[in-house]
């Protein structure tokens, strides 16, 4: 289909990034965010319906996606202030979040040029959002694939068991789950990663990938499993690499038809040869943004 989009439904915030030692900095993020504008470098159509304030943080929110070809939903700006996320630096790069954020879901055009639907992080956990995203998911569901990072964010989703259980009825939901190791192992007391990548898609799920870092990452799905190692890369810092990997993998299917209601069932029966696809271009994507400084995804020409 020409006119084919992605629909990514959450929140777009500042990240005021606080390092170990250097300039505190104010960056767009957040997580459904920054899948969005990994999506639009890598010149897929993609509209974000997401929740700003009319004010100078939600303009720059707005400029900086608008640049990587990112179209915001017009009603997406009805907030009473634009949301931020505190990220905190460790000497590894790694990112912990405090959060001041409010989230509501506008209502979206749905639609067959809906090829995919992705939403994850606080946007599917925190209320009146959270219902609003997964009552939207199951309704665009008839025209599009339903992808879906669950993101683990302690200091926000409150209770790891009551999270969990909202989890779930997410997985439900997708076809396509991107999660790591340390989000499972918060959300289920430290169930092994593997057991419960293989129940997701024993509820409905197509491909479940687990990312674990340096570790490298597992693809499930029924063609058995598979193990890739990480990219030998310099790290930066962690700043959404998890959101780029996730906007590489539905790039990825986007390139193989893999993507639409009508490519369901040629989804639940990927090849391992298609898989090892997706995981390339994802690994790909993701190394070069933890060689940059913040959630800064390649574009198309860079890759």
């Amino acid at each position: 289909m020409a006119n084919a989009r992605a629909l990514i439904l959450g929140e777009a915030l500042i990240d005021i990034v606080i390092p170990p030692t250097g300039e505190i900095k104010e960056i767009p993020g957040g997580s459904p965010a920054n899948v969005a504008l990994t999506l639009g470098r890598l010149n897929r159509e993609v509209q974000l319906v997401t929740w700003l304030g009319k004010d100078e943080r939600g303009n720059a929110i707005n400029n900086h996606l608008k640049a990587s070809q990112v179209d915001i939903h017009p009603d997406s700006f009805n907030a009473p202030r634009t949301s931020t996320a505190q990220a905190t630096l460790n000497e590894a790069g790694a990112a912990s979040y405090q959060f001041d954020l409010q989230w509501e879901l506008p209502t979206p055009l749905l639609d067959n040029s809906i090829l995919v639907a992705h939403s994850g992080s606080i946007a599917t956990t925190l209320e009146p959002g959270g219902t609003q995203v997964l009552e939207t998911l199951k309704n665009v569901r008839k025209y599009a694939t339903i992808t879906y990072d669950p993101n683990a964010r302690p200091s926000i989703m409150g209770d790891p068991e009551i999270a969990y259980e909202k989890v779930i009825e997410l997985v439900k939901t997708a076809d396509v789950i991107k999660v790591s190791d340390e989000d499972i192992d918060w959300f289920t007391a430290g169930a092994p990663f593997p057991q419960i990548a293989r129940e997701w898609c024993n509820l409905g799920a197509s491909l479940v990938i687990v990312t674990r870092g340096e570790k490298g990452s597992s693809a499930y799905g029924k063609f058995g499993s598979i193990d890739y190692p990480a990219q030998k890369v310099t790290v930066a810092d962690t700043v959404g690499a998890g959101d780029s990997f996730m906007g590489a993998v539905i790039d990825a299917l986007w390139s193989l038809n893999l993507l639409g209601a009508a490519k369901r069932e040629d989804l639940q029966n990927i090849t391992k040869e298609q898989v090892d696809f997706v995981m390339k271009r994802a690994a790909q994507v993701s190394a070069v943004t933890v060689s940059r400084s913040g959630a800064n995804p390649p574009w198309l020409k860079e890759l």
